[in-house]
This record gives structure tokens, sequence and C-alpha cells, in this order.
């Protein structure tokens, strides 16, 4: 899995599974879905699966029933700034911080920091290799 990251000094792809990064082309990212919850920063979707970044501890709001039930996610994450789900494989999460990636592989319940550190993070978009 790829994760296409624009940041205060262009676009990178950093491959989740290898941790390499190389300079690439930003790509557009996906609008925000529409959700009825307040202090939203960003917010992702793809089939029922709707993670949002809120302005809150933890940071992340994970609903697997298209928005209807939401569940906590995200104990001990810095703030956040962007948040992706791969197409795929839906339970993939990327979280991004200031400077960092996290990806949990389960839905949200772990995460895992990226090693590579990156210049202010705007945006991610997660695609297959």
């Amino acid at each position: 899995m790829i994760a296409v990251v624009g940041t205060s000094a262009g676009a990178f792809a950093v491959d989740l599974d290898t941790d390499e990064v190389e300079s690439c082309e930003p790509v557009s990212v996906p609008p925000p879905p529409v959700l009825n919850l307040p202090r939203v920063l960003a917010a992702a979707a793809v089939g029922p699966t709707v993670v949002a970044l809120v302005d809150a501890r933890p940071p992340l709001l994970v609903s697997h029933d298209s928005a209807a039930t939401w569940r906590e996610s995200g104990r001990g994450l810095p703030q956040g700034h962007a948040v992706a789900i791969a197409e795929s494989a839906p339970d993939t999460f990327v979280y991004a911080a200031r400077n960092r990636l996290y990806v949990s592989r389960d839905g949200g319940v772990f995460w895992e920091a990226v090693a590579v550190e990156l210049p202010e993070i705007d945006t991610v978009v997660l695609r297959e290799r």
C-alpha cells in the first residue's frame, strides 16, 4: 500500500510496508463525506466504513455502518491533520499527524508509526502499488 502525502514541501509517495519515500506528483483528495458530528477536521469513507478526525481526545471516530454508530479510536496518537482509508482493504487506515504517518490494519484498534518523518503534512490518500 502506498500513501501519497501532500506536504508543505510537495508530494511524496510512502510505501507503508518498506517505509521507502520518493517524490511524486500530487493527487487529488476525494471530497470528505458530510457528517453530522461536531469539530470534524477531516474525514474519509469507503463503502460503509467512515473515519472522522475530530478536534478531541481520542482524535478519531470510526463507523462500520455508514455513520449510524461510532466508536472512538486513536488513544495516544498526536494531533492529526488528515486521514485516509484503503479502498481495497477498508480496515486499513492512515492517520497523518504533523510530520508522521500512523497505520492501522485492523479498523483502528492498533496503530503503528511509519518510520519516516516528512515536512508538515496537509493531505493523505491511499493507493495500491
